[in-house]
């Protein structure tokens, strides 16, 4: 009997040699296993945590709310300045019977200064002179027209007689001080505009310019 085997042992229990056997317990796979995928996945919510810190104080989050702040409104927006022109620009627009016409025949033509004032004047205008062109325009205008008047008329009442003959040509002239503005009839003139036509194209010139970009609708 060994000197390891205690006393009263022997047979099957009977320990041999000089050391006492090591006693492990059976490893449990499992419980490894998930101990590993539990330290990786720790592992990664550190890491993601110190690139958040990291963007922070680098300023990367300031991309981030630059862009949600363009998609938004922000607090107390004011109505886009577009928003406005079209009815600043219907308030600079003179009616007819604020504009004084002087329609001058520029062409061969008899009586053609004289039908054009008439019509004019059903649509509300105030008629000043009818007659000939003056020697600067006579026969030299082979266009449909020109409208003529004081630089003060070239957004007020030049678009409004312009509208009754589109084709015409809009000039201005720095001299006159007067506030009548002239239709100066052209070889190419055929007719005036219909009424409706004319119309139309007034209401498009006091129509809302288009917004600059799809966010303003958004506010």
């Amino acid at each position: 009997m060994s000197m390891l085997t205690p006393p009263g042992m022997g047979g099957q229990y009977r320990i041999t040699g000089d050391k006492y056997p090591r006693m492990r317990r059976p490893r449990r796979r499992g419980r490894l296993v998930l101990a590993g995928v539990a330290s990786v996945a720790a592992l990664g919510m550190v890491g993601w945590g110190t690139l958040q810190l990291v963007d922070v104080f680098t300023g990367g989050g300031d991309k981030a709310s630059a862009a949600g702040n363009g998609a938004g409104c922000p607090a107390g927006a004011s109505p886009s300045p577009s928003a406005g022109k079209g009815s600043a620009r219907a308030a600079a627009l003179p009616a007819p019977r604020q504009i004084t016409v002087n329609v001058l025949n520029a062409t061969t033509r008899t009586g053609l200064a004289q039908k054009t004032a008439d019509e004019l004047k059903k649509r509300g205008f105030k008629i000043g002179e009818v007659g000939n062109a003056t020697k600067e325009y006579d026969k030299k205008v082979k266009g449909a027209g020109v409208v003529l008047g004081p630089a003060a008329a070239l957004d007020t009442a030049l678009p409004v007689l312009g509208a009754q003959l589109p084709a015409a040509e809009r000039r201005t002239d720095a001299q006159r001080k007067d506030v009548a503005v002239d239709l100066i009839i052209g070889d190419g003139f055929r007719r005036l505009a219909t009424a409706p036509e004319a119309n139309r194209t007034l209401a498009r010139l006091t129509e809302p310019e288009p917004e600059a970009s799809g966010a303003a609708k958004d506010c």
